[in-house]
């Protein structure tokens, strides 16, 4: 089955950096997953094809129109569609979250522009809110388009390695374990010993530790969420991490 994405915007041009190259676009040419982009100004209903209006009481920006919103997104909106309102107030995107899009049918991301969507459009229709980070963008198209291609990770037949989606950074919880190939020995520095010992358990257990090394390093606030599903060892050898940091 094709997972289908469907994206309302004034830019839809800046789509087509994903549709060029990547594993979503081979994903795209393998049929599946599919990609459209709605054009608001399609949908206006003056001469000039306007799509926005000023805020009531006052403000800066331009807030788009909830009636050319609504005629764009009933045109695309089917009984199947999950509504994706992206936005910096929503919840955070994570892979969980990606993981759980990965399992729609029809997805639809409101790109908005400006100053935003007119919120009765977007409490009428959106199912849920998401946000990439505590930062602005000029419009909610990137953030989209990050959405989409983590998603589509998930999808089998997306990835040439079904299991490498299940490898990657925060599916275990933790960052992912450093990654070495050849040569052997680069600018001085050697590929860790136990990594060419073929000894699988040994493997295991230095990429956990490496994991847990790198997590509290860079990400201790994912650390301290997962701490109680630490084992007593793992949670000493973090603690030892952030004393020699500190």
């Amino acid at each position: 089955m094709t997972l289908r994405f469907s994206c309302l915007t004034l830019f839809p041009e800046s789509f087509e950096p994903l549709r060029a190259d990547g594993v979503f676009s081979r994903a795209l040419a393998r049929g599946l997953v599919s990609l459209d982009t709605v054009f608001l100004r399609d949908f206006s209903a003056t001469a000039r094809r306007d799509v926005d209006d000023h805020p009531v009481g006052g403000g800066d920006g331009m807030v788009l129109s909830p009636e050319v919103c609504e005629r764009a997104l009933a045109s695309v909106r089917g009984a199947d569609a999950w509504v994706v309102h992206v936005t910096p107030a929503g919840k955070q995107f994570t892979n969980a979250a990606a993981r759980r899009l990965a399992q729609k049918s029809h997805v639809i991301f409101l790109c908005g522009r400006y100053a935003g969507f007119d919120a009765r459009f977007v409490e009428a229709n959106a199912d849920e809110h998401l946000s990439v980070g505590d930062f602005v963008l000029s419009g909610g198209e990137l953030p989209a388009q990050c959405m989409m291609d983590a998603a589509a990770r998930f999808l089998p037949g997306v990835l040439g390695n079904a299991d490498s989606a299940s490898h990657d950074s925060f599916e275990d919880g933790l960052l992912e374990a450093p990654q070495y190939t050849k040569p052997m020995v680069w600018n001085g520095v050697s590929v860790p010993d136990v990594l060419t010992s073929g000894d699988h358990a040994k493997i295991a257990s230095w990429r956990r530790r490496a994991q847990l090394s790198l997590t509290a390093r860079m990400r201790p606030d994912i650390l301290v969420r997962l701490w109680d599903a630490l084992t007593r060892a793992e949670k000493a050898f973090a603690e030892r991490v952030w004393k020699e940091d500190s």
